[in-house]
């Protein structure tokens, strides 16, 4: 094949919106008992429904969605007992049983009008199989006053409970029992192998589980549990995941030096023990409940994932002390593994493979489901050029840069890429390496990308996380701007073609990038916070505190809530601006897009505020993800200037002069 001449932004591509939307279809929380396997798998074109798989086969027909909204991000929604599924569903947040030959799933816990607010996550089976000990959320919703005044408090609380399996707590509450209360947040409830003891996770306002957290054990009794203490953890360091070796220790991931590495914890005052120390993360942080990075095999060993950036799956050996890497054709593991006898069940991606439900048994590896069976030529993906830019200050910033990519085309001669800069959320998220058609929708269109790790991202590190403490809207912006630029000095990118995007904490660091800047010509923010004063009065419980880490207490650094909040500068924005944003939004409520997009349109600047019915933080539906990607192309092809053919043009609000 000859390639033909064609402007970059403008080569012809066989990857559609609606190509990328369906590789939306999301696995997650995989679960391996003897020969069968689960897995949760959402469905945009189901309107982002969750259901439960089971070898292959679903178990959850629709309307049923199992999916927790414990910290609004949720997480793994269903268990596997010899009962049957318990699962929580995500209209009534209840927990519902299907037993095997049931019609229909029942429910296990109180109907809303009985239990207001509850919600539920983080499920284990009890010892003796007969309750489900899970983390429970309640939220009270603000009383009108008798006499006509203020409405009540409002609050959440939260608590590790027991729920029989019987049934009996869907029509009484009082069967729920609370194990454990006191704090602001609990994670990974985890019964010792004898049943005695109940280990688990918990921190308080104003930290975040990334920031200090306490790994706590104490005896059970009645459904109680008493004489709970301390093991592993404190405010300055965060502990994650623990399994049981035996009644006496556990394992445990812990950065307390500097790192998320493995540890043994003795429940009788022994020093901990660190297995494996190494400049490499054994963890990720803990924005959804129930994954587990690393799990116990049936003869002692640990399957763990690690590595700096992306992940890789070995085999830890307690007795020898050796780490076993297994030669596997994947760069990158969700953390959420499974484990059974000898064999593992993860999801894993490449460049060049579809996330997918990946077996690994001593005969061999098998995939068991992929997110996109049908792939493009893998002449159109791009691949990855994992690399370090020097940042402000000579501080490193590590990247994945995608040039444009495709068979059929070459730019004219001398004619530099356009390229837009992929900002994660979190902001302690952190780049993957693996296929993504949503990168490939623009590579393969001649729109290089830089996916950026900016300082604050989790993969390399406490220090390196903790660039963005008191700095976010600072470092952030300077890191993903420094890339940028290098990529233009290095003669790799035009200059006048530099875009930037991002989702949540990634679309507040596009938009403040841009108030003011002069190194983009176009910014991109989903779902992004532009009022970080009114983010701390509407945003929800988990992250109410998490930008006192990030920019400060309140009261005081009022004045520094002000100066960086891009809606306070939208006069000073330097390019046109595209918002999208969903209206059931909890963490980042559509008024701060509504707002933004108000103020640029009181200054002239160019912009297109998108907003979809349905959708709440990160969007789901098939339709939802199809019109922003087109809208998106069409908004670079105005600002980048070149042209997006097979895409509605997208009008922006004033037309750009």
């Amino acid at each position: 094949m000859t390639a033909r001449v064609t402007p970059y932004g403008s080569w012809p591509s066989p990857i559609s919106a609606s190509d990328v939307a369906r590789t939306r279809v999301h696995l997650s929380f995989p679960t391996v008992k003897g020969e069968d396997v689960w897995w949760q798998e959402t469905r945009p074109e189901e309107g982002g429904r969750t259901t439960v798989m089971f070898n292959g086969h679903e178990l959850l027909p629709a309307p049923w969605n199992a999916r927790t909204r414990v910290h609004e991000y949720g997480g793994k929604s269903y268990l596997a007992t010899a009962r049957g599924l318990v699962f929580a569903n995500y209209e009534d947040q209840r927990l519902h049983l299907l037993s095997p030959g049931d019609a229909k799933p029942r429910p296990l816990t109180p109907e809303p009008a009985m239990a207001t607010g509850l919600r539920y996550a983080d499920f284990v089976l009890s010892p003796d199989e007969t309750e489900i000990w899970c983390v429970c959320e309640g939220h009270v919703a603000a009383a009108p006053a008798e006499d006509g005044g203020p409405a009540g408090p409002t609050g959440v609380r939260r608590a590790i409970v027991s729920i029989p399996l019987d049934g009996r707590a869907a029509n009484d509450p009082g069967a729920i029992t609370e194990m454990v209360t006191g704090s602001d947040f609990y994670a990974s409830p985890t019964p010792s192998p004898g049943g005695g003891y109940l280990a688990w996770v918990q921190w308080n306002h104003p930290r975040m589980p990334w920031d200090g957290t306490e790994l706590r054990v104490g005896v059970v009794e009645d459904d109680k549990v008493v004489s709970p203490r301390t093991v592993k953890g404190g405010m300055s360091e965060s502990v994650l995941a623990p399994v049981w070796r035996d009644d006496k220790s556990l394992y445990v991931v812990s950065d307390w030096p500097g790192f998320w590495n493995l540890y043994q914890v003795g429940l009788y005052g022994e020093s901990p023990q660190a297995l494996y120390p190494a400049e490499e993360e054994y963890a990720a942080p803990l924005w959804q409940l129930g994954g587990r990075p690393y799990a116990l095999l049936g003869d002692g060993r640990l399957a763990v994932l690690h590595g700096q950036g992306g992940q890789r799956l070995s085999y830890y050996d307690p007795e020898t002390l050796e780490l076993e890497e297994i030669d596997l054709p994947f760069t990158d593991w969700q953390m959420s593994l499974s484990a059974d006898g000898s064999t593992v069940v993860g999801i894993a991606t490449s460049p060049t493979s579809a996330a997918s439900v990946v077996k690994v048994t001593p005969s061999g590896v098998e995939v068991l489901r992929r997110e996109m069976e049908k792939l493009p030529d893998e002449a159109y993906l791009p691949r990855p050029s994992s690399e370090t830019f020097e940042g402000h200050f000579g501080r490193p910033v590590h990247a994945y840069v995608y040039e444009p990519r495709n068979p059929e085309c070459v730019a004219p001669e001398g004619e530099l890429p356009p390229y837009v800069v992929f900002v994660h959320g979190g902001p302690t998220a952190r780049a993957n390496g693996g296929l993504s058609l949503e990168r490939a929708f623009f590579t393969s269109r001649g729109i290089g990308v830089i996916d950026v790790d900016f300082g604050g991202s989790s993969g390399y590190g406490r220090a390196y996380r903790e660039r963005l403490r008191r700095q976010w809207g600072v470092v952030d912006v300077e890191d993903a701007t420094a890339v940028a630029e290098a990529m233009v000095r290095a003669g790799r990118a035009h200059p006048d073609r530099l875009a930037i995007r991002g989702g949540s904490s990634g679309g507040f660091t596009a938009l403040a990038a841009v108030t003011p800047g002069t190194t983009f010509r176009a910014a991109t923010s989903y779902y992004g916070v532009s009022d970080l004063t009114q983010l701390l009065a509407e945003t929800h419980d988990f992250e109410s505190k998490y930008p006192f880490g990030l920019i400060g207490p309140i009261p005081g650094y009022e004045r520094t809530y002000e100066e960086r909040s891009p809606l306070n500068r939208a006069d000073q924005a330097s390019c046109p601006v595209l918002l999208l944003q969903g209206l059931e939004d909890p963490v980042v409520p559509p008024a701060q897009s509504g707002r933004f997009a108000q103020a640029l349109t009181d200054n002239g600047t160019p912009h297109a505020h998108l907003t979809f019915e349905g959708e709440s933080h990160g969007f789901r539906r098939a339709e939802t993800l199809i019109r922003c990607l087109e809208s998106e192309l069409s908004f670079y092809a105005q600002t980048l200037t070149f042209t997006a053919p097979g895409v509605p043009t997208l009008p922006l609000t004033p037309l750009p002069a």
